[in-house]
């Protein structure tokens, strides 16, 4: 399993993805996963989204190891170790590897500005530095990848690469 972490506006979302279509064009098999999107949703419990989002995460892990997957691609902004350890416990994978993308506050601030744009805009935009300093102080990551001033696929072969999924 690889993790690819960063808080808000890193670039999780678009790496995974591209990360998951240099696999596919080298014919590995992967399953990639966005872990926020399983829990998109306002429920009527409030404090219950995680337990759901990591539900959701079971049962689309299951589907693919049935299919015979092995490597799981996430992405998630991964705030503690017991994140960490439910993704392992759930994750049907031997290895794990966890990436944090970094990029300048202001880059990251100024990516979520111009991809949120509705009402919680502000929010977002003021979350950036503070699940920054989060991952900083939690420090899960295993290697680290610049997702700034280069172009998409070059951080995603380099995710890859450090992460023992692909050789040059």
């Amino acid at each position: 399993m690889l993790i690819i972490t960063g808080t808000m506006g890193a670039g999780k979302t678009s790496v995974l993805a591209e990360a998951s279509d240099i696999l596919a064009l080298r014919q590995i098999a992967h399953a990639a996963i966005d872990v926020d999107a399983l829990g998109l949703a306002h429920l009527p419990c409030g404090d219950c989204n995680n337990a759901v989002i990591y539900g959701n995460l079971r049962s689309v892990c299951e589907n693919y190891a049935a299919l015979g997957v092995q490597r799981f691609l996430l992405a998630r902004a991964m705030q503690d170790r017991d994140q960490l350890e439910l993704c392992r416990d759930i994750v049907p994978a031997t290895n794990t590897m966890v990436c944090r993308l970094t990029a300048s506050i202001a880059a990251m601030k100024q990516r979520v500005k111009m991809r949120e744009t509705g009402l919680s805009q502000r929010e977002y935009v003021a979350r950036v530095a503070k699940l920054n300093v989060i991952l900083d102080r939690v420090q899960l990551e295993d290697f680290a990848v610049t997702n700034e001033n280069r172009s998409l696929t070059d951080v995603a072969l380099e995710v890859l690469i450090k992460a023992g999924w692909i050789s040059v």
